[in-house]
């Protein structure tokens, strides 16, 4: 072990010393909140525990290479990390496993999320950025094993981007390019397709991240040789080791109770990521986790008395221990003083924090208890109400949860019951529901004046003989549009950049504005959206693209996990104003013509998805969208670029509006709700049925989320008293989401005549060739029929049986 108090900024011996006091005492800290952590999880205060001991030193070597601006992008491990930065103190590491619904109290997530999960603020409270270049920044944490890789690249390749692209404004985000992106792995997880994805793209990109990998041999109880070709994970990495000849990563690898070295490694890898924006990956070895994986099991169970004698013997607490104690840095008797501190502290701050998060729960008790004995009084149940009093009033420590069961339960027997105490209580209960509620719900979308469903639509502008040209044409001179307008916007995908993507709605782009800002990347869906996350966090407006529908399932773990619902679970204070851009529906064969819309729509609330029928109002959702800061999935009509479009004179400034439906064709005796490609078929069979006296009312649900805030689709129902809802979504998917908010939130079932209907694609993935499409999907004759039968079933005398 190398002893040297030097570092690479050459200070002084009493200066070294100090440190090294600092991060003891901090290595202390993080594992006494550790074991008093999962105490409290065991006597049943909180409900799961996942810590960060054994990992203490490897994360100070890390928080000490860390500087303003960078960006981390981990794991739950990381406790000691933020401890070390200041970011995270005893008491809110205890109020985010209470689940503290408070964010002042909790500022991880305000409860949200289970403990630690660490993110700082990336935004005011107006929404506005902060100036990120003067803090240190960590994306939000997910729980999702190596679900953090694919944001750590787009973090990475933000300060690529900020260094080489000139006319970005990048005062709040970026000083040339000189951050470094820091991600944290543990050694199981290294075994997952997204860190091997992400691995290979930062090579290929040469980006400034450095890559931590945690290594204590287990992932909860399964050891090396299930994990790793070799059982050694730089050994099976060695292939991304650079040469002098070709680009790839610097590999280094450390134990992680060697203090010294770790101090080394880490500033030696910030240097090489900050300087000459190469990747790093830091291989941490011999960790050791003293109380097993999680609160939820022990680790006795699957590991040997050898190993577990073993990592008491390398726990990297115990070994810096007796480093300082054998180099003479202080005695045995100051680092007792130390550690006596610090358990008398985290105790304190345990017990406030317990105390803080009861305090709003037993005044709110305290003033139903008094309702509850007053409504017993004059109630006819009042033997069933007094036990409910007093089983609330038995429990000491109350949660949201027994308060709000006691009160509702309550106003059960009170039932035909009318005197001023019940409406005092019923009072209380609406007010504390309605209160309590979004301490869960809110921000799932942008609550600022300007998301996207706020910016106002701005129809497109033709000439008198406007020129008919391909839908591309359209889509191509508004990218060209915006890319002139805002500098900081960028494309990318599979074929994006030099052909223009495989339609050619970038033709030509890539020449005019760069390989930097129109850009082709290998084929690695996953990391797309992940070049996309880490870039749009760091202010960048980045559109990713997926080259066809059917292939975001390759992505979707990153955007359920990550991008859908990051502004929830960071309470508002981190966005991600990502542009997924892809095209669907309608072509040949089963993974090129789908339309898993149902799946989409379930796994991606917290995003738009979009669904426009055509490349002008595909256009004008991008315009939109870059007016606005939140996520969205645009999803282009495949077999609709060689179509002729009137060609509007307003490209770049057209938008179409996000949540309203449009009414194509008016009509007196059905509505028909459809979107996308389908829509030239229902308009097909609305001209075929009109031959035979059936008048359709014709509605485009152009956004899917959300759907119709405006509620106009019940005024159409209200009006025709029948409604059909097509899409080519399997059944029960997105038709039958649609067909639930038009009856149940619009109340459109008390104006129908008739039962209302889906029609929908086969319940199969779509066969190959034309007939496979006619055989799969609905078809003019299928909506005809079907809407036929609905009439029929309502005036047989007009509308005799069909087949």
């Amino acid at each position: 072990m190398d002893l040297s108090p030097q570092t690479s900024n050459d200070i002084t011996f009493d200066d070294f010393k100090k440190q090294i006091l600092e991060d003891y005492k901090i290595a202390v800290l993080s594992r006494t909140c550790s074991l008093m952590g999962r105490k409290e999880v065991l006597t049943g205060k909180a409900k799961f525990g996942i810590f960060g001991d054994g990992k203490e030193l490897p994360q100070l070597a890390m928080a000490r290479s860390f500087k303003n601006g960078d960006f981390r992008s981990g794991y739950y491990r990381d406790q000691t990390f933020f401890m070390a930065l200041g970011l995270l103190t005893p008491k809110d590491m205890f109020h985010a496993l209470y689940a503290t619904t408070d964010i002042e109290k909790e500022p991880m997530s305000a409860g949200r999320q289970m403990g630690g999960h660490y993110l700082t603020y990336s935004l005011n409270e107006n929404g506005s950025w902060r100036d990120l270049t003067q803090q240190k920044n960590s994306s939000a944490d997910i729980s999702c094993t190596a679900g953090q890789m694919p944001r750590l690249l787009g973090l990475a390749q933000a300060s690529k981007m900020y260094r080489h692209l000139k006319d970005v404004d990048a005062r709040k985000f970026s000083d040339n390019g000189n951050e470094v992106a820091w991600g944290t792995i543990g050694n199981a997880s290294t075994s997952e397709g997204m860190f091997l994805e992400t691995v290979n793209a930062g090579g290929v990109l040469q980006v400034p991240m450095v890559i931590s990998i945690w290594d204590d041999d287990y992932g909860i109880s399964v050891p090396p040789e299930y994990h790793a070709t070799k059982e050694d994970i730089s050994e099976m990495l060695s292939g991304f080791q650079r040469t002098t000849e070709k680009e790839g990563y610097e590999m280094l690898k450390v134990r992680g109770w060697d203090y010294t070295a770790l101090m080394h490694a880490y500033e030696n890898a910030s240097d090489i990521a900050r300087e000459e924006h190469v990747p790093v990956i830091i291989h941490v070895t011999e960790l050791t986790q003293p109380q097993g994986h999680s609160s939820s099991g022990s680790h006795e169970r699957y590991k040997s008395e050898k190993r577990l004698q073993w990592e008491k013997d390398h726990d990297c607490n115990k070994k810096f221990r007796e480093w300082i104690l054998e180099t003479g840095i202080t005695t045995e008797e100051d680092l007792n003083s130390i550690e006596k501190s610090i358990t008398k502290e985290v105790r304190s701050a345990k017990r406030e924090a317990w105390a803080e998060y009861l305090a709003p729960h037993k005044a709110q008790k305290k003033k139903l208890v008094t309702l509850l004995d007053k409504v017993a009084d004059k109630s006819q149940n009042k033997n069933f109400i007094s036990k409910l009093k007093n089983d609330l009033i038995a429990i000491e420590e109350p949660i949201k949860k027994e308060l709000a069961v006691s009160a509702r339960k309550a106003l059960r027997y009170l039932l035909g019951e009318d005197f001023p105490e019940k409406s005092a209580l019923l009072e209380w209960t609406e007010t504390y529901l309605t209160d309590t509620q979004p301490m869960y719900s809110k921000d799932l979308y942008s609550e600022q004046s300007n998301r996207a469903t706020n910016i106002p639509e701005v129809e497109p502008v033709y000439p008198e003989n406007p020129e008919k040209v391909d839908g591309r044409i359209i889509l191509r001179d508004n990218f060209d549009k915006l890319f002139e307008k805002y500098p900081n916007a960028l494309v990318f995908g599979e074929d994006t950049g030099a052909i223009g993507d495989v339609n050619q709605g970038l033709e030509g782009l890539q020449k005019k504005y760069g390989k930097l800002r129109v850009s082709d990347t290998g084929i690695r869906e996953t990391t797309i959206i992940g070049q996309g996350t880490g870039m749009a966090l760091r202010g960048l407006r980045p559109i990713a693209e997926i080259q066809y529908l059917d292939y975001i399932y390759y992505a979707l773990a990153t955007l359920t996990d990550d991008v859908a619902c990051m502004r929830y679970r960071t309470f508002g204070k981190q966005k991600v104003p990502l542009i997924v851009r892809t095209r669907g529906h309608r072509l040949e064969g089963i993974w090129h013509s789908g339309s898993p819309m149902g799946a989409l729509i379930h796994s991606l609330r917290g995003m738009y998805i979009l669904s426009p029928r055509n490349m002008t109002q595909a256009a004008g959702f991008y315009n939109t969208l870059l007016k606005s800061d939140e996520p969205a999935l645009v999803i282009e009509s495949l077999n609709g670029y060689r179509l002729k479009e009137n060609l509007p004179s307003n490209l770049g400034e057209l938008r179409t509006p996000i949540g309203t439906v449009e009414t194509l064709k008016e009509g007196k005796d059905i509505t028909l709700v459809s979107y996308g490609s389908t829509l030239r078929i229902v308009s097909q069979a609305a001209e075929e049925l009109q031959e035979v006296g059936i008048d359709a009312e014709i509605i485009d649900a152009r956004t899917l989320l959300p759907f119709d805030i405006r509620h106009d689709t019940v005024k159409s129902v209200k009006k025709t008293s029948r409604l059909m809802v097509i899409d080519e979504d399997v059944p029960g998917g997105c038709s039958a989401y649609i067909l639930s908010h038009i009856l149940e939130t619009q109340g459109a079932y008390k104006f129908l005549d008739s039962a209302p209907k889906t029609l929908t694609a086969k319940a199969h993935r779509p066969a190959y060739g034309t007939d496979g499409d006619y055989f799969s999907k609905p078809n003019a004759e299928d909506i005809f029929e079907s809407v036929y039968s609905i009439m029929h079933e309502s005036d047989p005398n007009n509308f005799p049986e069909l087949r």
